[in-house]
C-alpha cells in the first residue's frame, strides 16, 4: 500500500477484540499506533472526546473511527 493511512488502536490489556485486532494488524503487516487508554488518561480523555463513551477497541484509520473490531470492516477502511 504506497499511500497507506495511518491507523490507530486505542485498546486495554484485557479486552480480546483488542488484542484479535492487533493480531490482525501485526499478521498483515500493518503500522499501527496502539495506546492502553487503562494505563494513558490523557489518551483515554482523547478517545472518549472522539466517540462520546469508553468502548475499546476504538481503531481510527485516517480520519475514519470504528468502534469494536470487524475485520471486513477494517479491510474496507484500509483498502486491502
Amino acid at each position: 500500500m504506497d499511500n497507506q493511512k495511518e491507523v490507530t488502536i486505542y485498546s486495554t490489556s484485557a479486552c480480546h477484540y483488542c488484542q484479535m485486532a492487533k493480531a490482525f494488524f501485526q499478521n498483515n503487516g500493518v503500522a499501527y499506533k496502539d495506546f492502553n487508554v487503562a494505563e494513558d488518561a490523557e489518551k483515554r480523555q482523547e478517545m472518549i472526546e472522539i466517540t462520546g463513551q469508553m468502548g475499546v477497541p476504538v481503531i481510527k484509520i485516517g480520519d475514519e473511527i470504528l468502534i469494536g473490531f470487524s475485520e471486513a470492516k477494517v479491510r474496507e477502511m484500509i483498502g486491502m
